[in-house]
């Protein structure tokens, strides 16, 4: 679980603070930006999931990721209606959706006991 902890607070900071700062070239923080509110509240849950002890961030974590990669995923959507494809958001969209479903899947073993100690 530590290391998959260590690597879910890692990605989440890599996700979260340059989707923040995305949103300041070319005007993007704006009221008619769609992804505006969207894209600021998983960088608040990722970013607060990051820094939390580790009984609170599994689950905190997991929601953020797998709200992130609907988020991202859209935004990939959105590329793609457009005639477009962005790999970069793509790839993102992908490392959310893995580490969303890997820390819900830990923490629910958790909680059952059915995970294994490690070594």
């Amino acid at each position: 679980m530590n290391r998959l902890l260590i690597a879910g607070r890692v990605a989440a900071v890599a996700v979260s603070v340059p989707t923040f700062l995305y949103l300041f070239p070319n005007d993007r923080f704006r009221s008619d930006n769609l992804f505006l509110v969207p894209d600021l509240v998983l960088c608040v849950v990722l970013i607060v999931g990051a820094f939390l002890p580790a009984r609170q961030a599994v689950p905190v974590l997991g929601f953020g990721f797998a709200f992130a990669g609907g988020v991202i995923g859209t935004a990939v959507s959105s590329y793609v209606a457009r005639g477009s494809f962005n790999i970069f958001t793509a790839l993102i969209a992908l490392v959310c959706l893995v580490m969303g479903v890997l820390l819900v899947w830990h923490g629910r073993e958790e909680r059952s006991g059915l995970s294994v100690p490690a070594p």
